[in-house]
């Protein structure tokens, strides 16, 4: 397939939808598949909803993502909006302005051609005259619509320098069929369909005119885009046949819905991008996660890790499914805990530093990089989230209170027993040439049979004394990392506190 051109077209109402960051990896990938381009478009045109730095949000979140741009909003044009910034990307384009309030020009001049075309006329009908007909509808038990009042008023009548909307012109019969590259054959009864509004009295455009005239000034050969602009499809195809304009092939894929079947929202979990970057997932985890809801590479095919180049290559259309797909976190969990098992070890370390200084409150300088990736092979295997790292780290940073007595008695052991076996561990420790786990562990694992014991027992008493809890780190790896000064330390310690028990 040449020339393949998609965009993705967030409102900048606030951070986006995981949904909509779901469609736009759709986007992303189709784009890779065919070696085409990917659009950012600002639809900025709902000013009443619009929420200062979300822009910002928006192309950071993505950067993050590792979703990159062929064309956008340049910075300049960003700057016109006042969401120019330090590190702003520069992206621009051919086919610009890529934000629709600075396109305001090109819809007034389309709605005009409509009007001209016949296909689309001026509406001045007064707010409470609207309401009126939508009260009376409804007590009726009629659909709800714009009744065409204006629709055969003569030209004049309707002054264009006095506040009024331009309303698309649809036939009152009839029907609309497309193929979408995802529902397949759909047709549209167009008695169903009312004469939307296409340019508001501010003069800015609804999201169905704007739409329609920016895919087509750009050029765009896919529009993949949520389910739930399938029923404005007729509106978008009569839009195109009025201009005589040739349509993009649409491709509406499914909603993202949480466990319950619902579609997911914020009272489900996180839904943004800076959430789940908060969360502790990897962008490559979740850019692999957020491919797989509602698609799948092939009937048989169970690999579920790829690449982004392997999704790249393996990503159809034909394979997204018609209905909802459900988010699941424990599946996003697992996912992620894979590519923190696959990570280079100081990559790894790279990404648990800041998460660690934020947990602990400590500074990433305090922390320090070499700690970090002499720690990661000794949790690697337990994290599922960046998240979990401070959780099992905050033993080599920060003074562990000794637990009580009670808690440092072995398994069907006593205190007495307890006290003894500890004594011998000491004793053991305090010979050990060489502080390694190498040289430490057989020596101890000898003392175990050498007292009877199982090595649950004996290491299970020792792990209670040096890290303060029963769950820690691999033992040994994590007495490296502590010191033998510490260590020792830490078992004197408890070798007081169980000798104050016998």
């Amino acid at each position: 397939m040449s020339n393949v051109r998609v965009r993705f077209a967030p409102s900048p109402t606030g951070e986006p939808h995981i949904g909509s960051i779901r469609t736009v990896v759709f986007d992303y990938l189709f784009a890779k598949h065919f070696n085409g381009q990917l659009i950012l478009r600002v639809e900025d045109t709902d000013q009443k909803r619009y929420v200062p730095g979300s822009v910002r949000g928006l192309l950071e979140g993505l950067q993050w993502l590792g979703i990159e741009f062929d064309e956008g909003p340049s910075r300049q044009e960003l700057a016109q909006i006042g969401q120019d910034w330090e590190g702003a990307p520069e992206i621009g384009g051919p086919y610009g302005p890529y934000i629709q309030s600075l396109r305001r020009g090109l819809y007034q001049q389309a709605a005009d051609e409509l009007i001209a075309r016949g296909a689309a006329y001026r509406c001045d009908c007064a707010p409470e005259r609207l309401e009126a007909m939508r009260q009376q509808q409804a007590a009726n038990k009629q659909s709800i619509g714009y009744d065409r009042f204006c629709r055969n008023k003569k030209p004049g009548e309707v002054d264009p320098n006095k506040p009024h909307v331009v309303r698309l012109k649809v036939p009152t019969e009839g029907s609309l069929s497309v193929h979408d590259l995802v529902k397949g054959d759909v047709t549209f009864d167009l008695r169903m369909v009312d004469d939307a509004v296409l340019l508001k009295s501010d003069g800015l455009p609804t999201y169905h005119f704007a739409v329609v005239v920016d895919d087509h000034g750009m050029q765009i050969s896919h529009a993949i885009r949520a389910d739930e602009w399938l029923p404005s499809t007729p509106k978008h195809i009569l839009i195109y046949q009025a201009f005589d304009w040739e349509m993009p092939e649409f491709a509406h894929v499914p909603d993202v819905l949480a466990a319950d079947g619902k579609k997911l929202s914020k009272r489900h979990g996180a839904t943004s991008i800076s959430e789940f970057r908060k969360m502790g997932f990897l962008p490559e985890a979740l850019l692999n996660f957020l491919a797989f809801l509602g698609w799948a590479p092939g009937e048989g095919e169970e690999q579920e890790i790829f690449t982004r180049d392997e999704l790249a290559q393996r990503f159809s259309l034909e394979h997204v499914n018609k209905a909802g797909a459900v988010f699941s976190y424990d599946k996003l969990d697992w996912m992620n805990g894979e590519y923190i098992r696959m990570m280079p070890q100081d990559e790894l370390a790279k990404r648990v530093l800041p998460y660690l200084a934020a947990g602990l409150g400590m500074s990433e300088e305090e922390i320090g990089l070499a700690k970090v990736e002499q720690i990661i092979p000794l949790i690697r295997e337990r994290l599922k989230r960046l998240t979990d790292a401070p959780g099992w780290c905050d033993l080599f940073f920060m003074d562990m209170p000794m637990p009580p007595a009670s808690a440092l008695i072995g398994k069907k052991m006593d205190a007495a027993s307890s006290l003894a076996a500890l004594r011998r561990v000491l004793a053991t420790l305090e010979s050990v040439p060489e502080w390694t786990e190498r040289v430490m562990e057989p020596p101890m694992r000898a003392l175990t049979e050498e007292l009877g014991l199982k090595t649950g027992q004996l290491f299970g008493i020792v792990r209670i004394a040096v890290t303060g809890r029963q769950v820690a780190p691999p033992l040994f790896g994590t007495m490296v990392i502590l010191g033998r000064e510490k260590v020792m330390e830490r078992l004197r310690a408890a070798e007081s506190q169980l000798a104050s028990e016998v």
